[in-house]
């Protein structure tokens, strides 16, 4: 199993920028499709960006595209998500796992790390 460690949260004024990085330990990275989810507050958790296991492919919900971008460095056992033009409504605890298929939007795993803090002010 893949433990993970997300980081790069902070207060950020309306289309302003952040870089989230999930850093992912165990020999396996490589092999995983990743995935961005996140929480916002009173709501339920859902899945927000995914790359596939070689970075070659991802995939965005449409509140996001064009504005996030995922990546992945494997010889570092990393993925990262960069946010630009942040809105209010991207305030959120976002997370990352791993998925099954990049196109499979469920974690892989059911434990989670303990997500970094995103708060967009308008």
């Amino acid at each position: 199993q893949v433990q993970l460690v997300e980081s790069g949260g902070g207060l950020v004024q309306a289309g302003g920028s952040l870089r989230l990085s999930c850093a992912a330990s165990g020999r396996t990275f490589a092999s995983y499709a990743m995935g961005w989810f996140r929480q916002a507050p009173g709501k339920e958790r859902i899945f927000v960006a995914s790359i596939s296991s070689s970075g070659g492919m991802t995939y965005y919900i449409n509140s996001v595209k064009g504005r996030f971008t995922i990546s992945r460095d494997n010889a570092k056992n990393t993925v990262y998500l960069q946010m630009n033009s942040l809105k209010p409504e991207d305030t959120a605890v976002y997370y990352c796992n791993a998925l099954q298929h990049y196109l499979t939007p469920r974690a892989a795993f059911d434990a989670w790390g303990q997500g970094t803090l995103v708060t967009v002010s308008s």
